[in-house]
């Protein structure tokens, strides 16, 4: 029988085959939701889907793109916001 933490939904169960020959359930996190655009909501291209110890281990130029903004507004966004400061100047 499982740890009572474990029988939630907040668990995906895998079945994996242990050296014993039989198939046993592990219990992993769910993938976190895709990072989406702060302004229109669209999913953003270039920033990786992980947990936080996988995301961790990347470097910061693989964490997310290296432009202003990159990371929280997706190219169409960031092109019309970086045109209104310009313009605003």
């Amino acid at each position: 029988m499982s740890a009572p933490r474990h029988r939630t939904k907040t668990f995906k169960r895998v079945l994996k085959r242990v050296p014993g020959g039989r198939q046993a359930v592990h219990y992993k996190k769910k993938r976190p939701s895709k990072h989406v655009c702060a302004k229109c909501g669209k999913v953003l291209d270039g920033v990786p889907r992980g947990r936080p110890y996988e995301i961790k281990k990347l470097s910061k130029n693989q964490r997310r793109p290296n432009r202003p903004y990159g990371g929280q507004y997706c190219t169409n966004c960031t092109k019309q916001l970086l045109k209104e400061e310009a313009r605003s100047l």
